[in-house]
Order: structure tokens, then C-alpha cells, then sequence
């Protein structure tokens, strides 16, 4: 708790998907839960998701009108210059109003000219690195900010050893809280003890590779005694609805999102899943043997880096997107039918769980303004 009840004052910046977001709010919520009096601003990119979910979990937010530099050659990177002054003379008026008494980066476009604007100003600082794989802002940055707080062992390799914090990715508490439930997850699914329970996720929106997959195996599954929990996203939903009542199947339970993913995590006995840093981080804490989708569609290819951490330590298995289709089913009855192997992955996976991550980094943040 900070001296002389003063107000804090945090801006957290970053955003653009649902894996930069999501643990933003959940820093947010734990430094509101240890803090009274604390005033908290998001910088977010307009027109991305963070525009409306951080309003709707209750946080003001300000959009930089900001772009990412594209790898390949395209006419969209003349403008990047001139977003880029933008949303640095906006991060600069940003910071001269509210006053920050730190600044906190989760990654994403809008993070880079804030921090930048922060530091030059020498005010306290602090990045949270959701994958194993840093982008190119993060490791610019690293050199400047004050603390880095990550989910994966050898960021070194990256980023200033001194810098550097294992805290973990924030994950969705009542997400991962799995134990005792595998009776009222199977009642809850309308699912039979007797046989085995695939989790196909491919993140809130759907993953088009892993919904075809287990579209193309649905007969196979039933042939295999396989019952399927499929978070489809809204897209694929109605696809897969008819093809399962057209095969009369009530093995396979298709939802375009799954609200109790406490009960989707405890029923499985195997969890199908692209490679997202926070999806992994879930993972980890739940425990299950996993076999791993990366997006190829993914900046800087950074679901494929996180999955590697993974194989590296036999704790999960890969399959590559442009091979999904041809051999997910196989790979997923040959795991099945092993019981060392899942076994086995569960135990390292296991290993790799971070928990409590939203309140160490919050605990980090809070110290930092201490220590001024």
C-alpha cells in the first residue's frame, strides 16, 4: 500500500488483439485491488479490439492513430512515418496531462510511442512480454525501460538479464481452476464417462485450420469412440451444428464460445489448440497433454517460437498448419491410445506454470513507483 494514501497514477499501453488485451484488464484489476486511490489510463490503437473490451471492463482509454512497419514490400509502410510522429507528439500531449507515475507496456503497436515518450522523460517504466519470442518494439525498448516481466525461461537471450522478471502471463483465474470437476464438467456437456474427450480451441474468434481439421475427422472421431468439445468461433458454428446433427452425433459439441472453460479444460483428456502466449500460459497451469496449431498468420511467426519452448521440453506436440488438415485426427487417436505419452506431457507441461502472474507483475509495478 503506498504512503500518505496519494493517487496513483498508471497508464497502461498496448493492445490489438485479444492476447495483449486481456492481460492488460487483469493488470489493471489486480493494481485496483491492492490500490484505493488509483487513476488508471489505457493507451490503446483506434479501431482495435482494446477500444471497446477496456470500457467494458469498466477503464478510460485514449486511441493513437498507429500502424506496425510490414516486413514485406508494400505501399502501406510510406505512411508509417507520419503515424508514427503522430502517435508520438499525441503519447507526448498524453503524458504532460495525466502525469503518470509509471508507464506499463503489454505490447502491441500503441506501447512502442508511449514508453518511448516515457522514458525520454524519466518516468518509471515497465514491459510485460507475453511470448517467448520478443518482438522487434519490446527488444528496442528493453534497453531503456526499467523492468521486463516474462512468461519464459532464457530471455536473456533478449533482453537485459538485470531487467528481466519471471512473473508469467495474467490468465483468466476461473479459467484455469480445473480441480474436482471432471463429473460436473461431463454432466455439464452432456458427455459419457466411458470415453475419451478431445478440447478443440481455437481462440474466442475460431481458428479455420483446426475447425476444418476436426471437421474433415468428425466420422473418424465417432469410429474412435471420441467425444469432441469444439469452440468453433461464430464463423464455423453453423457448419459444424448441421454436419452434427446430420451425422446424428451427440459426441461432438460444438460451441462458438465456450463461457465455462473451467468445465471444457477439466472434461478433456486432451486439448487441441493454437499456440497464443496466454492460450499457452492456460495450458500450462491446466495441465492436460496438448497438441499445438501455430498461426502462421502472426507477427514475426511468434506462435510457432512459443510452441518450441514447449517441444524443447517434450511437453506438448506440434503440428504445422499446412499439415493439420492431412494428420490432426491420426496424431490425436495415436495420443489417445498412449497413455505413457499423455501422461507424460501433462507432468512437463506442468512444469512450465506460472501462477498468480497478474498480482507479481502489479506487486512489480507498484514497487517501481517506491522506488523513485
Amino acid at each position: 500500500m503506498m504512503e500518505n494514501n496519494r493517487n496513483i497514477k498508471v497508464i497502461i499501453s498496448g493492445g490489438g488483439t485479444g492476447g495483449h488485451v486481456f492481460p492488460a484488464i487483469a493488470i489493471a484489476n489486480a493494481l485496483t485491488k491492492k490500490e484505493t486511490n488509483i487513476d488508471i489510463l489505457f493507451v490503446g490503437a483506434k479501431d482495435k479490439m482494446e477500444m471497446k473490451k477496456v470500457p467494458a471492463a469498466g477503464y478510460k482509454i485514449i486511441g493513437l492513430s498507429t500502424m506496425g512497419f510490414q516486413r514485406r514490400m508494400t505501399y502501406k509502410n510510406l505512411f508509417f512515418p507520419f503515424k508514427l510522429l503522430s502517435a508520438l507528439l499525441k503519447s507526448r500531449n498524453i503524458i504532460r496531462t495525466f502525469k503518470p507515475d509509471v508507464v506499463v507496456g503489454v505490447g502491441g503497436y500503441a506501447s512502442g510511442p508511449i514508453l518511448k515518450v516515457a522514458v525520454s522523460k524519466g518516468i518509471p517504466t515497465l514491459i510485460q512480454e507475453q511470448n517467448s519470442f520478443p518482438g522487434i518494439t519490446n527488444r528496442i525498448l528493453s534497453k531503456k525501460v526499467n523492468k521486463i516481466c516474462v512468461a519464459y525461461n532464457g530471455m536473456e537471450n533478449y533482453f537485459p538479464a538485470s531487467k528481466i522478471i519471471l512473473t508469467g502471463n495474467p490468465v483468466r483465474q476461473d479459467a484455469v481452476m480445473i480441480e474436482n470437476k471432471k463429473k460436473e464438467a461431463l454432466e455439464y456437456f452432456g458427455l459419457t464417462s466411458d470415453k475419451k474427450v478431445l478440447l478443440a480451441i481455437g481462440g474466442s474468434l475460431g481458428a479455420r485450420t483446426i475447425n476444418e481439421s476436426v471437421y474433415k475427422n468428425m466420422k473418424f472421431f465417432s469410429e474412435n469412440n471420441i467425444q469432441v468439445i469444439w469452440q468453433t468461433g461464430m464463423s464455423f458454428y453453423e457448419t459444424a451444428r448441421a454436419s452434427s446433427v446430420a451425422y446424428g452425433n451427440n459426441a461432438i459439441k460444438p460451441f462458438y464460445f465456450i463461457d465455462r472453460m473451467d468445465l471444457a479444460y477439466a472434461a478433456a483428456d486432451i486439448i487441441v489448440s493454437r499456440a497464443g502466449a496466454i492460450s499457452v500460459s492456460e495450458l500450462c497451469i491446466v495441465g492436460k497433454p496438448a497438441i499445438l496449431v501455430p498461426s502462421p498468420n502472426v507477427a514475426e511467426d511468434h506462435q510457432t517460437k512459443n510452441a518450441q519452448a514447449l517441444i524443447k521440453i517434450n511437453a506438448a506436440i506440434i503440428i504445422e498448419d499446412t499439415e493439420c488438415k492431412e494428420n490432426l485426427g491420426k496424431k490425436i487417436v495415436e495420443l489417445l491410445d498412449d497413455e505413457e505419452k499423455c501422461i507424460t506431457l501433462g507432468k512437463n507441461i506442468k512444469t512450465l506454470a506460472l501462477v498468480n502472474a497478474d498480482d507479481n507483475i502489479a506487486d512489480e509495478i507498484l514497487n517501481l513507483i517506491e522506488e523513485k
